[in-house]
């Protein structure tokens, strides 16, 4: 299909994007799959009664659900490895660009032909050719035939470039030879200088590479050095030597650059010879050639061409040759039958020099200069003309042989329809001329290609072609349908055109104003600048920013189309001033903000628009004051701050990113007459409605929006530093809440005179292990004066100490711009990034409270015993491995400056040493931004060090990537991944039916498999891969280790987290159908989720967030709970607080947050793997609430099965096809209980499965068995009646070994297999007794 068809009937389907292969997975796509969940729901939201199959259907579909998430482009990087944005990415110069453009200002023609007489060296055969510039020296007076030969040249050369300046010289002596160089070279200055020599009058060239000129009687052939020619014509130069032997000339050129100093070598390079024939050839003779035959092909091609071909053609009988002389037309008229021809020889020649070239060669040969350009083309036909009468014309740069090239029958075919016609022209001019089918044809050959072609195929040879196509206007459409489609092949397809030369021709079509090609140009433009941002310059010199301002703002165009628009507006004013100013001035933003308003939440193919209108927005006004200003007057943050919610993290990235580039940085203190005319007070209300807006999605799902958001805050702190530091010490201050979740650093005032003390909390955010008890800090006083080095102690000071107001030193006492909540929420934001389950946000974090003064130590104490990343208790100094800053800490305000610094801690109490391991992992610190007095190297202040603190921002650049992959193609459909998870699909089923059909009788008390993960901590939860025979296990200190059981080899170890607070609590497999994705949620709400997890040293973090926000008041821990559920691609969580929060995956967003109601802290969470909407939650009280997430009410009833007041350490629903609500539900104090909600709030069935200190629950997916294990060392299993098939207590040995506590129970989703992980760091794997041990 061709692109326009493509193109239309893609862009026609409002559901269909242009670039719906943009997601590197799986062929079938996740909204279809999300569907198809959707139906299985429905299914049985209406009950199941309508018989087996149907059920069989509907259940199976349920358990082998067709959603996929986290499989999108932004997905596919490592967060770890991503760009911080610290530089700007490196733009190397495009290679398609000339380097220097060339033009020839001056031509001297010597032609040395002495008519009459003939030279010494030659003898001449009769008849003989005689012939030159096309006219017989012998049909008039010697003189009057060397005048019209010498007029006739220079008309012939003129054709080609009729802006220099031409200069003949006939028979010339010496002098005059001398004088027409420098004169040629005085006129042409830099510019290239031809040298024509016609020497058909004077012997050969010497060996000693001299050429022949007369003296003043012409009596004395006088010879003429190459080497004196090459120093008065100097560089450039291009030499053109029409003479027997004239390889001679080009050798000495050779041996001459090869001897000489630099400044020759320089010569050699820009110095370019056409010479006509090898060593020991001479002219050809024959009467059918010209004399000058070499000059001919050279300056007419076409005539010589025909001459030439005539000759050896079937038509030469019945078509006179005089004729020829006749052909209608002009050269520059595409439209007569001589301007076709032309074309078609250019573009035949052109394609055969692209094809055998280097693309530098041709570059420079074919693309620099004009002159020399079509000098060279026409030396491919002198080639080919001047070797069937056995002369080999010789160039440098050396050409490899083109007389044979498949091209040439294209141009025979053409030159034979055109002489087939020329009879009938020549009699009646005014018959109607018909195009040669040579373009159609060449254009249906590049199709074909296109069809079959690939990178790693050979190029396709018609691309010179195409460009020649686009001059005309009945192909044009069809050519740029044909481009369009090749540069949507990749970045290689796009270096190539461009290295063709097809910019100046697409940049010049920007000036049509046909609506046809209008979407094709967008496309093309589009691809171009994907690869090359230079083109920028060009673009905006030209005025082609405003082509698509008027695309970007026609009612006709589709949104994807649009998009790319909005692409090239961006490219043209990213980091480039003069395009800035002219699209502010063609209204760009008044065009952009239009759209956003008219923008509805139900048009869901508007994403791309709607992100690259945003894009586009932030790089117009990015450090562009008078665009700001704009964008503010316009309430641009009003039509912005709506996309922030918006479903598509890449729509939210690109919000935050135009309302982040809004907001004045504040470097420099000069302002504009326009910000002088915009009022403060308006600029200020509308940072602080950006500032707020953008604090609501701080914790937004995705690591791209809140990288955005870590440097839009950057950009504010820079914008108000000395308030944000206020801001952070009076949050720092200790309260009774906050010294339960942070340890303090001290900090001391120091003021002239006196001594103020000032006690900071430096880490609001990092929480102490449960234990922990709230600890009062001490602070003394120094009195020795502001740059003292010694510190004198005195008394402690109270825990209530505060920055006094009474500081006067004009610091606290400045007006605020803000509200004191706006800049405290601002602090506890960046603390929050800070402390990002992504490395990368993180990162992003620390530099943004670099930026105010905050600079995090990290410390990791070491761990000879104990738990990983615990501080010995033994030592002198509970805080050994702290860093404290000695540094000052200026606050820049007033005359006084104020400075904190931090002196040696005092030990804390006893108790507080069981926290102690996760504050000496992670803590803030205020740093030295560098003071006059300081002493370091100013590396922070001033315009150009402070910006380089400044974090840039990825997402433009990163979605740029989008218009580089192929747009137009539909996905490929990939048969392997298909094939696997039919395979995994065969497998889950087949398993599935074997675990409902089976009948356990007894648990194999003997473990099949042993591993000792040596966790220090001992395993704290595992997990079994449904089709590997893969155990996952992970300790508190989140270390995970990948263990194969069959080959009893570890496959792979790494840390979840290099800070970790208490642990992991679940581990689960996401799209486990497809490429597995292992989830990973810690004990403090961060959900980290990896991929390659299983191959040693690969493992890469897909994504990571915190699930929950805030805690209750009063809580110490979070204890995050959380339950994935596949089918419908969300993720539950909930702890220490409130509400039950509803993640959605794809999306990667907050969607719900329902309320618990319950006033205990929820310890167990379900999701139904039946029911796509129903989710069950335990509580530590013991009771249990079942919810639906679909109903506006979403809590469905609320029981207490637990006899007693104890968490409820496992919940799960019941195993099986069957969609009831049947609920086993497991109590620390050690009952088991079966809900069933359908009928009562009572249970139906307990066990008393252990006598308290319950630790662990596992109900198997499919099979009618649970598991549950204890602190007591004993596992047991049981049927869903309630009789136990298993009971283990020691370890199979020579002497029996007790188990240890049982930490975690995990089953195998399709297999009846068991493991079990204990505190003294084992796993176990158990079966039942009918099945084979491996």
């Amino acid at each position: 299909m061709a692109l326009g068809d493509l193109m239309v009937s893609r862009f026609s389907q409002s559901s269909v994007s242009l670039a719906s292969n943009h997601d590197d997975c799986v062929s079938t796509h996740g909204d279809s799959r999300r569907k198809d969940s959707e139906a299985t729901s429905s299914v049985y939201g209406n009950g199941v009664e309508e018989g087996d199959a149907t059920a069989t259907t509907a259940t199976s579909m349920a358990y082998l659900p067709q959603t996929i998430v986290l499989c999108q482009v932004r997905h596919n990087g490592s967060e770890a490895s991503a760009s911080l944005g610290n530089s700007e990415s490196i733009v190397l110069a495009p290679k398609w660009r000339i380097k220097e453009r060339m033009k020839t200002g001056c031509v001297a023609l010597v032609v040395c032909l002495n008519i009459t007489v003939d030279p010494p060296d030659v003898i001449k055969i009769s008849p003989c050719a005689r012939v030159e510039a096309w006219i017989d020296p012998f049909s008039m007076p010697p003189p009057k035939a060397l005048e019209a030969i010498g007029k006739n040249l220079s008309t012939q050369y003129e054709r080609w470039q009729p802006r220099a300046r031409y200069k003949v010289q006939l028979d010339p002596t010496y002098d005059d030879v001398k004088k027409l160089c420098l004169t040629c070279r005085k006129y042409a200055k830099t510019e290239r200088v031809l040298f024509h020599y016609n020497g058909h009058g004077v012997p050969k060239p010497t060996a000693n590479g001299e050429i022949w000129v007369f003296n003043k009687y012409y009596t004395q052939y006088i010879p003429l050095s190459i080497s004196e020619l090459d120093s008065w014509l100097k560089t450039p130069s291009i030499y053109v030597f029409d003479c027997s032997a004239a390889r001679m000339i080009l050798n000495t050129f050779a041996e001459l650059h090869d001897w000489g100093s630099s400044g020759s070598s320089g010569s050699s390079r820009d110095c370019i010879l056409l010479a006509a024939c090898d060593v020991h050839e001479t002219l050809p003779q024959s009467v059918e050639f010209p004399a000058d035959v070499f000059t001919a092909c050279l300056t007419t091609p076409i005539k010589m061409a025909l001459k030439w071909f005539c000759r050896r053609s079937l038509l030469k009988e019945s078509i006179e040759e005089s004729l020829i002389d006749l052909i209608p037309g002009r050269q520059n008229d595409r439209k007569t039958l001589l301007g076709e021809l032309n074309w078609i020889f250019t573009a035949v020649t052109d394609t055969i020099a692209w094809n055998v070239l280097p693309h530098e060669l041709f570059q420079r040969l074919f693309r620099q200069d004009l002159l020399v350009a079509s000098l060279f083309r026409n030396f491919l036909l002198a080639e080919r003309i001047m070797r069937s009468a056995n002369c080999n014309p010789i160039s440098h740069p050396m050409l490899p042989p083109t007389h044979q090239h498949h091209m040439w029958d294209a141009w025979d075919m053409a030159a034979e329809i055109c002489l087939s016609r020329l009879p009938q022209l020549v009699r009646d001019p005014n018959s109607e001329f018909e195009p040669s089918p040579f373009f159609t044809e060449q254009l249906t050959a590049f199709e074909v290609w296109l069809d079959h072609g690939s990178e790693h195929k050979k190029p396709p040879e018609q691309l010179p072609i195409v460009l020649q196509v686009l001059l005309s206007q009945c192909h044009r459409y069809r050519a740029l349908v044909l481009l369009g489609r090749f540069l949507d092949m990749g970045s290689w397809a796009v270096d190539l055109a461009l290295s063709v030369g097809i910019f100046p021709y697409v940049l010049k079509l920007l000036q049509t104003t046909t609506n046809e090609l209008r979407q094709i140009l967008v496309f093309i433009w589009t691809k171009i600048l994907s690869l090359d941002k230079t083109c920028q310059i060009d673009l905006v010199k030209d005025g082609g920013h405003t082509y698509f301002i008027r695309f970007l703002d026609s009612s006709d165009a589709f949104p994807d189309q649009r998009a790319m628009a909005a692409f090239v507006l961006s490219v043209i004013v990213d980091g480039h001033r003069r395009g800035q100013e002219a699209c502010l001035e063609a209204n760009l933003i008044g065009v952009c903000l239009g759209h956003l308003e008219l923008f509805g939440p139900s048009e869901s193919q508007q994403e791309k628009f709607l992100q690259w209108l945003c894009l586009c927005l932030g790089k117009l006004w990015e450090d562009f004051m008078e665009a700001q200003i704009m964008g503010r007057e316009a309430n641009a943050f009003q039509k912005l701050a709506p996309l922030l919610s918006e479903p598509q993290p890449e729509v939210r990235a690109a919000a935050v990113f135009a309302l982040g580039t809004l907001l004045d940085i504040g470097f420099g203190s000069s302002k504009s007459s326009l910000e002088d005319e915009f009022d403060d007070d308006e600029k200020i209300r509308a940072e602080e409605a950006i500032i707020k807006s953008l604090l609501d999605v701080v914790s937004d799902g995705s690591p791209l929006v809140r990288s955005e958001v870590a440097v839009a805050l950057a950009r504010f702190a820079f914008g108000h530093k000395k308030h944000l530091k206020l801001a952070a010490a009076s949050y720092w201050k200790p309260q009774s809440s906050s010294l339960l979740t942070s340890l303090p650093s001290i900090a001391k005032l120091h003021e002239a005179g006196s001594a103020t003390i000032v006690s900071l909390h430096m880490s609001p955010l990092t929480r102490a292990s449960t234990e922990s008890q709230p600890v009062a800090r001490e602070a003394r006083i120094s009195s020795s004066p502001l740059g003292s080095a010694g510190l004198m102690h005195g008394s402690p000071l109270s825990d209530d100490g505060i920055m006094h107001e009474s500081v006067s030193n004009g610091a606290v006492h400045q007006q605020r711009l803000f509200d004191n909540a706006v800049y405290s929420q601002c602090v506890r934001s960046m603390f929050a990034l800070a402390k990002d389950p992504s490395p990368r946000i993180a990162s992003l974090g620390r530099r943004v409270l670099s930026i105010i003064g905050i600079e995090q130590v990290v410390a990791k104490s070491s761990k000879p015993t104990g738990r990983l990343g615990e501080a010995a208790t033994t030592s002198n100094t509970p805080l050994a491995g702290l860093s404290r800053s000695s540094s000052w800490f200026d606050m820049h305000a007033g005359n006084m400056p104020l400075s904190f610094r931090t002196p040696p801690v005092s030990p804390p109490r006893t108790n507080y040493l069981p926290g102690l391991r996760r504050v000496c992992s992670l803590d803030f610190r205020p740093h030295l931004l560098g003071s006059p007095d300081s002493g370091l190297a100013d590396t922070f202040l001033g315009s150009g060090s402070e910006r380089s603190l400044l974090p840039l921002s990825t997402i433009y650049n990163w979605s740029c990537g989008y218009f580089s992959k192929p747009l137009l193609s539909e996905a490929d459909a990939s048969q392997e991944i298909d094939t696997k998870r039919e395979e995994k699909e065969r497998f889950a089923l087949e398993h599935i039916a074997k675990c409902q059909h089976s009948s356990i009788s007894k648990l194999n008390n003997n473990p099949i498999a042993n591993w000792n993960t040596r966790f220090e901590t001992g395993t704290k939860t595992a997990l079994l891969h449904p089709f590997s025979p893969i155990l996952v296990a992970a300790d508190e200190n989140e270390r995970i280790r990948v263990w194969n059981y069959e080959d009893t080899t570890l496959l792979n170890g790494f840390d979840n987290h290099d800070f970790p607070d208490k642990g992991i609590s679940k581990l689960c497999l996401v799209n486990e159908l497809d490429d597995s994705l292992l989830l990973v949620a810690s004990c403090d709400g961060s959900v980290r989720i990896w991929k390659n997890y299983a191959t040693k040293g690969k493992q890469k973090l897909v994504t990571g967030f915190s699930s929950i926000q805030g805690h209750k008041p009063g809580a110490r821990d979070l204890n995050a709970v959380v339950d994935w559920q596949q089918q419908s691609g969300r993720l539950y969580a909930s702890g220490e607080v409130s509400t039950v929060a509803l993640w959605d995956l794809d999306k990667e967003q907050l969607v719900r947050s329902i309320p618990s109601e319950s006033e205990c802290r929820v310890t167990a969470l379900s999701a139904s793997q039946v029911h796509g909407s129903q989710l069950v939650a335990g509580f530590a009280d013991g009771s249990l609430r079942l919810y639906d997430v679909r109903s506006p009410e979403p809590l469905v009833l609320a029981a207490r099965p637990h006899p007693k007041v104890e968490r409820v350490v496992g919940l799960s629903f019941q195993p099986g096809l069957d969609p009831s609500k049947v609920v086993v539900s497991a109590s620390q104090a050690g009952d088991i209980q079966f809900l069933d909600f359908r009928t009562s709030r009572d249970t139906y069935l307990t066990i008393d499965a252990h006598r308290g200190s319950l630790t662990a629950l596992a109900v198997h997916r499919h099979a009618p068995v649970i598991a549950s294990g204890s602190a007591k060392h004993l596992l047991k299993v049981f049927s869903l009646e309630g009789e136990q098939l298993g009971k283990i207590l020691y370890y199979p040995s020579f002497m029996p070994q007790k188990i240890g506590s049982v930490s975690c129970l995990a089953f195998h989703p399709y297999q009846l297999l068991l493991a079990a992980g204990t505190v003294d760091s084992l796993v176990s794997l158990y079966t039942h007794d009918d099945s084979q041990a491996r």
